[in-house]
């Protein structure tokens, strides 16, 4: 394992793990970067594939969760129920009290609807920032980003370099559909969220998350108010730059 202190090739990466399935990503990257590197669970469909490959194939990779304090209780279950069925340790991490307290205090409870720049400043205290904590002093991170899931992730590659972070992105399943990704649930009784059999294909907060009508788009009910183009809360971003949103004092957006 050799720590990264420049930008990799990431060519040749790509080059390297082009013919490798997701499993044997996860056990590349686990030889590769050991400690240095760790999967972000969202607890989605996909998510928990990627856990479940990760138990099968044995790699010893930390895993890590975002609780904003708004999420859905059915999120809280199949977390629970992931745990007893891996015996793996999920870290989970929580934004800081003090910033969620004073954007509650200054802006309200709802202020992520008055508009996008609102809204991404709640997901930046809730969810940016927690995970900058968590990233920094690794060299990667492995998500479950799939390039159909949205219009800002058409261009994801399997391994690219996050320009916000300075490291390493890692998405097995970027070339994967939603009809594979249920297959393998399906065949290998994954645990899944609740959520998923009621309309719910990709599950956020619970005041930023409705069910979809049939023939929707997969992401039209994540901030349903909002433009396409606006529906990134600020941890994968298409272009690689993260512009912090405007908020009440500059600590809350470092």
């Amino acid at each position: 394992m050799t720590e990264i202190t420049e930008k990799p090739d990431i060519a040749a990466m790509l080059a390297q793990t082009a013919k490798l399935s997701a499993e044997q990503m996860l056990t590349w990257a686990a030889e590769r970067f050991g400690q240095r590197v760790a999967f972000a669970s969202s607890l989605g469909a996909e998510d928990q594939v990627l856990t479940d490959m990760l138990a099968r194939v044995g790699a010893k990779l930390a895993i890590f969760t975002l609780d904003t304090g708004r999420l859905p209780q059915e999120t809280y279950d199949v977390l629970a129920a992931t745990r007893e069925r891996y015996g793996l340790k999920i870290e989970v991490l929580f934004p800081q009290a003090a910033q969620v307290e004073q954007l509650m205090t200054s802006r309200g409870p709802n202020s992520f609807r008055e508009s996008v720049e609102e809204r991404k400043l709640c997901c930046h205290i809730r969810k940016v920032l927690p995970l900058r904590r968590r990233l920094a002093g690794l060299d990667a991170w492995i998500t479950g980003l799939r390039r159909e899931q949205a219009a800002t992730r058409t261009l994801l590659a399997r391994v690219e370099w996050d320009t916000a972070n300075g490291l390493l992105k890692i998405n097995p399943l970027a070339d994967w559909s939603a009809e594979e990704v249920w297959t393998y649930i399906r065949g290998n009784d994954v645990p899944y969220n609740a959520l998923h059999d009621r309309g719910y294909p990709s599950i956020g907060c619970a005041p930023c998350t409705r069910a979809v009508a049939a023939g929707e788009d997969i992401r039209a009910g994540r901030w349903w108010w909002e433009s396409p183009v606006h529906k990134e809360c600020g941890l994968h971003v298409a272009d690689g730059k993260l512009v912090p949103p405007k908020g009440p004092t500059r600590e809350q957006i470092r």
